[in-house]
């Protein structure tokens, strides 16, 4: 069935390699692969698609107009670009859509074409929304709401915000109130209309909300506090002197304090709103207040709310009359709130939205240790599962006429985003495009049609055009891959599970040469950023990787490529399989994988290499700082050397606070054991890298030095960051890889 797939969409999925690859050439990523489609935007009428692609010689992005009925594309100026009216559904209302362009506010009638221009030349407008009446559209600009209604053309100040507070009312002298006594000119005066409208909030508000009636706004108020930034000094300059520049604290700084601030526009009175009634709740524990969702046919408003050490979250109820708040749905974790449509970063909303408005609302949950669809009731207070299974929901839609969702999910196999529809009512799912891939879905403004930028394994990212119907067939409506690129026979590596010694099935492509390459060694490749998926069936982010693991295959070595424990897509127990230790049941994976090239593929085991970069790098380290002897030689790219070094957002949800829990870093952090170093390593670090800073490799290496470790090298990178960007450091870094494994593994 895979091949019949491929062959309708022109792929060719050969068994192997028939050119000899070059490392520099693949090296050159884009420049070899080529530029592909990005960020494609359906027009407002649904007729055509504006799309980018970056070239690796141009600093800009260039952008190209698509007919996909059609398959007619064209190159457009950047300011072609800018005029190109991309569809909103949120302002596609009554026929019109309303924009903000090139400092102009305007309508465009989606049927005509035709534009009424409302405000031009007026630049820095955002948040443009439809009101509870249609008619009235609200914005903000310079720090106030704004109303317009759309047909008589009128434009109303809707607020008058002063981030000062309010000045002390002045107690009239003596003098003064003789005066007003004796004169009735005086005692007629009226105060200053302009300062009666003025709002003294007494804060800069991080974010400002209006409600669809126009009757109340929202205020966040965000406190950072103070913290210890770091330095990163760049030495290729072109004054020949070395520059720093700032960059991210280290894990540990305070969170900062967020309180919510009720406004209320005709009265002018200001209500911080409580939140010490959520379950679970500490006075002094700090929160992170998402935007709230209005409804528009009652005064009342969604908000999610998360503790700052991301263990809770709470969906909660705003009912602005009475400015109250209700908790309506409450989710913890021992370790950490995340999963797919939930988000694990501070300050990243998940999937919440109404259904019904007013009435239910939709939202997601790993309540059965996989991201599925939950809806809620408010009167009944019912919560009932749209979806089920052990597989996960990784984007959602709510259709126009909210009568079915439209999700991406990885049901028909953990290494696929296939494309579903869901019946609200009978919660029946059906496949719409479900082939082995990965399917990002553009919905055209009528939604009968979609744009999909997929991919296979072997295939990089094109768009195709298909049908919102089920079982749709694609058909190309972009080739963008170079020529060098179509001329290798690149494979489509098997997905295969490996079970863990913790009965746990662990996912993992291998890369295997032909019986007359083989040389019975074999390289383990680990992945980055610890929560990612890289065993799937799409193209992947570590795409020179894929063609490096070619060249490794024409030399006759084995790869297998690990979903190792806390990878993306495998639900909640695999997400959280870290918590407090890193480089421990992971780490465990590898070695539970070499088992398996050993035992079933016929390996030796004294000839398995590893390596990997950023998390993976780390993972490298751990491996053979902990594990000495289990694996042949490692190179780590861009390594986490010392997690209290690393940033907080990510690594306070695994480890928690260093100052709290030292001992979840010390068992983390490959520093405290670089005097387990007995095979081959090789380090690569960028010297300007804002993320794994190259401090962090530095301090490891002067460890390496103190215990008088001799069988390790580092290559640094004086131009670049966490990702590299010079073809030139990228050949280099893999021609030392290369050499590392043929010296060590053959």
């Amino acid at each position: 069935m895979k091949s019949l797939f491929l062959f309708a969409l022109g792929i060719i999925a050969p068994s192997c390699v028939i050119a000899q690859l070059q490392l520099s050439e693949i090296m050159k990523g884009p420049g070899f692969v080529g530029a592909l489609p990005e960020n494609p935007l359906w027009a407002y009428n649904g007729k055509k698609v504006l799309y980018e692609r970056k070239f690796p010689d141009s600093v800009a992005v260039s952008h190209y107009v698509l007919d996909p009925f059609k398959g007619i594309s064209s190159w457009v100026s950047a300011e072609a670009a800018q005029d190109f009216i991309a569809f909103d559904p949120a302002q596609a209302i009554l026929d019109q859509q309303v924009c903000y362009q090139n400092k102009q506010l305007f309508s465009v009638d989606k049927k005509t074409g035709k534009r009424r221009v409302y405000l031009d030349g007026i630049a820095g407008l955002s948040s443009i929304q439809r009101q509870t009446n249609p008619q009235f559209v609200a914005f903000l600009s310079e720090g106030q709401w704004y109303q317009l209604d759309l047909v008589s053309g009128q434009l109303t100040q809707l607020t008058a915000f002063s981030t000062q507070t309010a000045p002390k009312k002045k107690e009239p002298t003596s003098l003064e109130e003789a005066q007003k006594a004796l004169f009735q000119y005086l005692q007629k005066a009226k105060a200053n209309p302009s300062l009666d409208q003025t709002i003294y909030l007494g804060f800069d508000p991080a974010n400002l909300q209006l409600d669809p009636s126009a009757q109340y706004v929202l205020a966040l108020k965000h406190t950072e506090l103070e913290q210890n930034n770091t330095d990163v000094t760049k030495f290729v300059t072109k004054s020949g002197y070395t520059e720093s520049m700032k960059a991210r604290a280290k894990v540990g700084q305070e969170d900062p304090q967020e309180a919510l601030f009720l406004v209320h526009l005709k009265t002018k009175k200001i209500q911080q709103l409580d939140f010490s009634k959520l379950s679970t709740y500490k006075e002094g524990r700090r929160l992170f207040i998402h935007a709230a969702i209005f409804a528009k046919s009652r005064a009342i408003a969604l908000i999610d709310v998360r503790s700052a050490d991301n263990k809770d979250r709470w969906i909660v109820m705003l009912d602005l009359n009475a400015a109250q708040i209700s908790e309506l749905v409450h989710q913890h974790d021992d370790a950490w709130i995340g999963g797919p449509g939930i988000s694990s970063w501070n300050m990243e909303p998940g999937v919440l939205g109404w259904l019904i408005d007013g009435t239910s609302f939709y939202f997601q949950s790993e309540e059965t240790g996989y991201s599925h669809l939950y809806t809620y009731e408010l009167k009944s207070k019912k919560v009932s599962a749209l979806t089920t299974g052990n597989f996960e929901v990784h984007g959602v839609s709510l259709s126009s006429d909210q009568t079915k969702f439209y999700l991406t999910c990885n049901k028909t196999h953990p290494g696929n985003r296939d494309f579903w529809e869901l019946d609200i009512r009978s919660k029946t799912l059906k496949p719409i495009l479900s082939k082995d891939g990965y399917h990002e879905v553009y919905m055209s403004p009528n939604e009968s049609d979609l744009l999909v930028r997929y991919s296979y394994t072997n295939r990089p990212w094109e768009l195709y055009l298909a049908k919102c119907q089920s079982n749709s067939k694609m058909q190309a409506v972009t080739s963008s891959c170079t020529p060098a690129f179509n001329a290798q026979q690149w494979i489509d590596p098997k997905i295969i599970t490996i079970t863990a010694s913790d009965g746990v099935d662990i996912y993992a492509r291998l890369y295997e040469p032909k019986q007359a390459l083989k040389n019975g060694a074999a390289v383990c490749f680990v992945h980055g950023a610890g929560y990612l998926q890289n065993a799937h069936k799409g193209w992947s982010h570590y795409y020179r990787e894929y063609m490096f693991h070619h060249l490794l295959l024409e030399k006759g070595y084995t790869v297998i490529d690990l979903d190792y424990r806390a990878s993306e897509g495998y639900g909640r127990a695999y997400r959280t399989a870290i918590y407090r230790h890193m480089g421990g049941r992971d780490l465990e994976d590898y070695s539970d994988a070499k088992k398996y090239l050993v035992t079933q593929l016929g390996i030796d085991p004294k000839r398995v290499g590893i390596y990997g970069g950023s998390y993976g790098g780390f993972l490298t380290l751990m491996a053979l700082f902990t594990k000495p002897g289990e694996f042949a030689c490692g190179a780590a790219l861009r390594s986490v050397t010392d997690w209290a070094h690393y940033n907080h957002e990510y690594t306070s949800n695994i480890l928690n606070d260093p100052e709290t829990d030292p001992e979840a870093y010390q068992q983390s952090s490959p520093i405290y054991f670089a005097e387990g170093l007995q095979d081959p390593l090789l380090m690569l670090h960028g010297m300007v890298d804002d993320n794994v800073q190259f401090q962090d490799i530095v301090r490891l290496n002067q460890r390496l030095i103190e215990l008088g470790k001799t069988n390790w090298n580092l290559a640094v990178y004086p131009v670049e960051a966490h990702g590299f960007t010079e073809p030139s450091s990228w050949t280099d870094e893999y021609r030392r890889i290369l050499e590392l494994f043929e010296t060590h593994l053959k």
